[in-house]
């Protein structure tokens, strides 16, 4: 539906009226929109849910701190998103992807609302930090998208973060190997197009988010994950921006590489003042390939 449509040149709803138009009926398009795609593509909205027996082969791991020292933002906001992650863990957790199925992590996990339990935590709105309900609830999507890429799942849809917040101080992970999410817009969406199934593991403990995917089959292959044609330029004054590729090697039970895949292409503004070093800014600043 198209709100403010002109006819014959003129406005039918006033400025006003089209704002409000907007902001009532936008959310609820969206849903319309996700909800059409969701069946469209045969995303189920449960998978089955089975304990761990039968699925002893480990393809992929990871954990992530869910406490972190940030300045000036409220501790508040990440005790929330720790009930926060609990909560959409609690959907997650047990659930298995069978050969050909879809898996969708709204889908599963649903509309992030108080009623639903969530509660107000740290969200990024251009590239500022904010509050929300749900807030937080990107870490788990970071977990799932840095796991499904270091095993033979597909990832159908991903949306990349268009600003880079914090500084490389501790990075552990190259820039640009997280999912942003945002309901009901911004999906991470994952297909099974292999013969084997998969379960994932999710759980949040006192420190961490945990995360494992698990297969009834030994896997065929193993993966490094690494960035390319890393570069950070000086668009305007104080506007810069960074860049990279990142790609996988895929190494067989020998651990001999068989292929080496685009996995995406990132680009983000960055809300902090890279170190150059002394002297004239340089139009830009490369850095060595991480292997």
């Amino acid at each position: 539906m198209a709100v403010g449509e002109k006819d014959g040149g003129t406005s039918t709803i006033s400025g006003s009226a089209r704002e409000r138009a907007r902001v009532a009926l936008g959310p609820a398009a969206w849903r319309l929109r996700r909800e059409w795609q969701w069946r469209q593509a045969g995303v189920r909205a449960r998978l089955d849910r089975v304990p761990v027996d039968g699925f002893e082969h480990t393809v992929a791991t990871h954990r992530t701190p869910i406490f972190r020292e940030l300045a000036g933002v409220d501790r508040r906001l990440q005790e929330n998103k720790a009930v926060n992650l609990a909560i959409a863990a609690g959907r997650l957790d047990g659930c298995v992807l069978r050969p050909g199925q879809r898996m969708s992590f709204w889908r599963l996990v649903g509309r992030p609302s108080r009623r639903r339990g969530f509660k107000v935590g740290l969200v990024l709105r251009q590239g500022e930090v904010d509050e929300g309900v749900g807030g937080g609830l990107c870490q788990m999507t970071n977990l799932l998208y840095w796991m499904t890429v270091h095993s033979p799942l597909t990832v159908v849809e991903r949306w990349r973060h268009t600003y880079d917040v914090f500084p490389d101080n501790g990075r552990t992970q190259p820039f640009g190997s997280g999912a942003t999410c945002s309901w009901p817009v911004l999906d991470l969406q994952l297909e099974n197009r292999t013969a084997a199934t998969f379960r994932l593991s999710l759980t949040v403990d006192e420190t961490h988010l945990v995360g494992a995917w698990t297969s009834d089959r030994a896997p065929l292959h193993t993966y490094e994950v690494y960035e390319a044609d890393h570069v950070m330029t000086n668009d305007l004054p104080g506007v810069f921006t960074r860049r990279n590729v990142l790609r996988r090697r895929v190494l067989d039970a020998d651990g001999h590489e068989v292929d080496d895949e685009l996995l995406a292409v990132n680009e983000g503004r960055l809300m902090y003042q890279p170190f150059l070093g002394s002297g004239d800014v340089p139009r830009a600043v490369r850095t060595l390939e991480a292997g």
